[in-house]
């Protein structure tokens, strides 16, 4: 089975950037769209950002159009999520998903997830 591996979280100020990666072990069918979500405590993981890998097309949440960036690297197996201009509200743990069956923006679409990087952003 495809193993998620992410990593780059970590504390930073606010108006920081930040680059989070996310390695699969291998390509398969299950990596055709790959993506990130976060959870803050005490909240439900919400969908971020997704990229189709086939055509590189990239899909956001309204909120993170502008700052956050999600990019693959082929030769790598690897998706990043690039994230400028953080905020504090940006805190969370930062999850890599793949193997999506159904809509891009639901948890429960995909079966594979990482253990997830925190993300802590001091004001």
């Amino acid at each position: 089975q495809v193993q998620l591996v992410e990593s780059g979280g970590g504390l930073v100020q606010a108006g920081d950037s930040l680059r989070l990666s996310c390695a699969a072990s291998q390509r398969t069918f299950s990596t055709n769209v790959m993506g990130w979500f976060r959870q803050v405590p005490g909240k439900e993981r919400e969908f971020v950002a997704a990229i189709n890998w086939s055509d590189g097309y990239e899909h956001y949440t309204d909120s993170a159009e502008g700052r956050f960036t999600i990019s693959r690297d082929n030769a790598k197996n690897t998706v990043y999520l690039q994230i400028d201009s953080l905020k504090p509200e940006d805190t969370a743990v930062y999850y890599c998903v793949a193997d999506v069956r159904g809509s891009f923006y639901h948890t429960g679409s995909y079966k594979l997830w990482g253990q997830g990087t925190q993300v802590t952003v001091s004001s």
